[in-house]
């Protein structure tokens, strides 16, 4: 199946970058490489895109997007939060603007076989990363009772959490969950009637809870964002596209600790603590997608898009 992947807010992420011509910019997240193509579209022969995503399918599909800008692109296959280390092995210490569009591709939901989708029956598997030994099977399988109802109310934010791990666990006294299908079954069996008729499908927030825990989505991210932001040179600039509020969260208090770190007590008349800022916050609201957008993919309606700006202070 081709890689296919709708970006989304591309315009508005792509404009919040402030593209300087002759710099060196990051897509974090490469996927099929629809950011990227954008940014090198705006690059003289002097800049360059570093690309980086862990599914060896992305990989594959944005090296022959971006093939015509020949060896302006480097593409690596590993997870963002590993950017400072491969750029170093560069010889690149900093850059000009970061992009993260996080979550899952078009590609991969669509894909049956990957495991992630609630629509088709398919192996429990979730990797983003497919080096990685560890399956959504596994989780389902071999988590404990209070593990997999931790996973469930606080990634997927799922009332019936406590019922739904309970389920699983006596499922699976009679036999290995071996597909999304059966799995899915189990949920719908965990959850009143009443409620499996409202709020989408009844195993969205159970299947991204899973995909979370798997691939460790929030402490990568959470892990990360400070070092991205480190590496931007004075004025770069860090976009982040997140589609649910767990991911929003994490970015928007990472982004407003670094616009002021400041740990003293409010009654302190002046600073001690020696924490300077990094620069400023530009979206003191997130960016949402057009009712244009949104009508055209429909996949872009939880997104938000905020954006930092790296300032250096001047001693």
């Amino acid at each position: 199946m081709e890689f296919r992947h709708k970006s989304v807010l591309l315009e508005e992420s792509i404009d919040a970058l402030c593209i300087k011509p002759d710099g060196i910019y990051v897509d974090g997240t490469l996927g099929g490489g629809g950011h990227s193509y954008e940014i090198c579209r705006r690059l003289s022969p002097k800049g360059r895109l570093i690309g980086i995503d862990q599914d060896e399918a992305a990989i594959e599909a944005a090296t022959r997007r971006l093939a015509e800008f020949g060896d302006q692109v480097t593409i690596i296959r590993a997870n963002y939060r590993d950017m400072r280390r491969e750029l170093a092995g560069l010889g690149i210490t900093s850059v000009d603007g970061v992009v993260l569009d996080l979550g899952v591709s078009s590609y991969q939901l669509d894909e049956a076989s990957r495991g992630f989708t609630y629509r088709e029956n398919a192996p429990l598997d979730m990797r983003m990363d497919q080096r990685q030994t560890q399956t959504a099977k596994d989780i389902v399988n071999e988590y404990s009772e209070m593990e997999l109802y931790r996973v469930i109310r606080d990634y997927g934010e799922e009332r019936f959490a406590k019922n739904i791990a309970r389920h699983i666990v006596s499922a699976r006294k009679e036999k290995t969950l071996e597909t999304t299908g059966e799995l899915i079954d189990v949920i719908k069996a965990a959850i009143p009637m009443k409620m499996r008729a409202v709020g989408g499908h009844p195993a969205k927030r159970t299947f991204q809870a899973i995909r979370i825990e798997l691939n460790q989505e929030l402490e990568v991210l959470e892990q990360s964002l400070d070092d991205m932001i480190e590496a931007l040179n004075d004025g770069g600039r860090i976009c982040v596209i997140t589609f649910h509020s767990l991911e929003d969260r994490i970015v928007k208090e990472k982004f407003r600790q670094n616009e002021n770190p400041c740990t003293c007590p409010k009654e302190f008349p002046v600073c001690v603590c020696g924490r300077k800022p990094k620069g400023r916050v530009i979206t003191r609201k997130p960016i949402v997608p057009s009712a244009q957008e949104l009508e055209e993919n429909k996949r872009a309606k939880s997104s938000k898009l905020r954006v930092f700006e790296r300032r250096i202070q001047q001693e």
